[in-house]
């Protein structure tokens, strides 16, 4: 009983999941109304997009890497999806959106995952190029306007409801469909990371890429499915956000990467890579929503959104730093200890 307490002591999740209810209590305490059917509601609905991109950001952190072009990405291949389908007069489901949107998701993200994975060149400078590049080709070659209107298949499941909730004052929260995509998308990766020697493989590449390879490993071909993967959730991500504001603005994803990487490793992803969980990551997220969407309630003005976003992003990197020195003393330690030993065997 105390190992595993002491255990849980030790992990991030924990810590976030109890600031997680601190912060839930003071907007109860300040508004009342955040333990309400309402409330957990919204929240949900705002943790789809954010949601999904995490699970793609955490893939990339553990994997020792790390990805700021996902919002041009997402943008990108959700408006040359959908300004494709309304040139063609589509009225189907929304399983071809997303098909077509995964499938020019994963050719983007192969083109950063070809320079990272097989180039081997800093990935932070590729995907701030790629970024550039997106946002370039959709402005320029796509000559991108918001687009009032988005196909039927896709208006349709936007305004699909798992259920809906009301309170005293007849005011309506409903939570879309769309969740499931985000719950089966954390199940998929949870299921790739953890049972599959492809997973095994991301993070022996972010804890030591040369004992990776030394343990058989391919380390190029990992690190290009990875971005290749990251682009098709990114993409699933960008289609699911234009069906839930009916409606594709090219630019109102751009900006959203430090608040996605500050969650993901606010929940004890290690920002060198090789470490972290998806209930972390999610966890981590959550806080990050929930401080951004619950700022009202708090009779906080939102113009100080920004201040406590980068609060959270500073605290998330100094968290993961610490972690990371605290693993490196560990192992010092361990090898003083093993160095002393085989001297007192000499």
């Amino acid at each position: 009983m105390q190992k595993k307490l002491k255990q849980l002591l030790g992990r991030t999740e924990f810590y976030v999941f109890l600031i997680i209810v601190a912060v839930g209590l003071v907007i109860q305490f300040r508004s009342g109304k955040f333990f309400t059917g309402n409330n957990f509601v919204d929240i949900a609905s705002a943790m789809i997009v954010p949601g999904i991109f995490a699970v793609g950001i955490f893939m990339v952190l553990v994997s020792g890497g790390m990805d700021v072009s996902f919002p041009a990405l997402a943008s990108l291949s959700a408006y040359a999806t959908t300004k494709l389908l309304l040139d063609m007069g589509y009225e189907g489901s929304v399983l071809l959106p997303l098909l077509i949107a995964a499938v020019i998701g994963g050719l983007l993200g192969a083109f950063n995952g070809f320079f990272i994975g097989y180039l081997n060149l800093t990935p932070m400078i590729i995907t701030l190029g790629a970024s550039s590049v997106f946002k370039g080709f959709m402005q320029g070659a796509l000559n991108s306007k918001q687009l009032a209107v988005i196909p039927a298949g896709m208006k349709r499941f936007g305004t699909t409801y798992l259920l809906e909730t009301s309170n005293s004052l007849n005011q309506t929260s409903k939570l879309s469909v769309a969740f499931l995509v985000l719950v089966a998308v954390v199940i998929l990766i949870w299921f790739l990371m953890n049972k599959t020697y492809f997973g095994r493989g991301i993070y022996a590449i972010g804890g030591n890429p040369a004992a990776a390879k030394a343990a058989g490993f391919n380390v190029k071909r990992t690190k290009f499915l990875t971005y290749t993967i990251v682009g098709v959730i990114a993409s699933i991500a960008g289609i699911i956000r234009v069906c839930m504001m009916q409606q594709c603005h090219p630019t109102n994803m751009l900006g959203m990467e430090m608040n996605i990487i500050a969650g993901v490793v606010l929940g004890g992803t290690a920002i060198t890579g090789g470490a972290g969980t998806m209930t972390g990551c999610i966890l981590g997220t959550l806080l990050i929503v929930l401080v951004e969407n619950s700022m009202i309630l708090l009779g906080i003005p939102t113009t100080w959104k920004s201040v406590f976003t980068g609060a959270l992003i500073v605290i998330g990197t100094g968290v993961s730093a610490l972690q990371v020195l605290r693993a490196n003393r560990a192992a010092d330690k361990a090898k003083a200890r093993k160095f002393r030993k085989e001297g007192a065997n000499v």
